[in-house]
């Protein structure tokens, strides 16, 4: 790590991380390599035990939005997944990324949703859609309908099927004015 960057694990933080092809090369541009991308991401996720709140993969570079994982370092955690998402792409852990990667705290709220939005706004301002919706590889559909897709978001979408798998969403209630009641 370079002199006078420290980096601040263990705060209980969300982090916004950054990290690029080798010499960013753009190694990420078949629908494969994202899903396999994605896969890496959704298994380091489970086995390193720490929430994805967003995620991009363009051509050339991710942005990813995660909670500090409860097992091991977020160092290690992505560690494993760019060695896991390298060595099936081409089997070279030394040539497909960069070795640094570029972590940023989120302190707070307002923070939080502007690293989501930059996230889910990227592939537009790269020239890759027109609209956050039209590209497949981002945490941005998930946040739109509550579709689920390779990677497991945690949103409120997420909380509410939690609620309702555990049956502890509140029922529906019926206002006595409803006009269900004047039948």
């Amino acid at each position: 790590m370079p002199w006078g960057l420290t980096r601040c694990h263990h705060s209980g933080q969300s982090h916004f991380v950054t990290f690029c092809c080798y010499h960013r090369r753009r190694l990420l541009t078949t629908d494969a390599s994202r899903r396999i991308f994605e896969s890496a991401l959704e298994r380091v996720r489970r086995s390193y035990r720490l929430q994805v709140y967003g995620y991009v993969v363009m051509p050339e570079h991710v942005h990813l939005l995660l909670s500090e994982p409860q097992r091991d370092t977020l160092a290690d955690a992505l560690k494993s997944l760019k060695q896991g998402v390298s060595r099936r792409l081409i089997g070279d852990a030394e040539h497909f990324w960069q070795k640094r990667y570029y972590d940023l705290n989120i302190r707070n709220y307002p923070q939080f949703v502007e690293k989501l939005r930059y996230i889910h706004r990227n592939p537009v301002k790269a020239g890759l859609c027109e609209r956050p919706e039209e590209w497949e590889w981002s945490s941005f559909r998930h946040y739109a309908t509550g579709c689920e897709g390779r990677v497991e978001i945690e949103s409120e979408w997420a909380a509410r099927k939690r609620e309702r798998a555990a049956g502890t969403l509140c029922p529906v209630i019926e206002l006595p004015h409803s006009s269900q009641n004047q039948a």
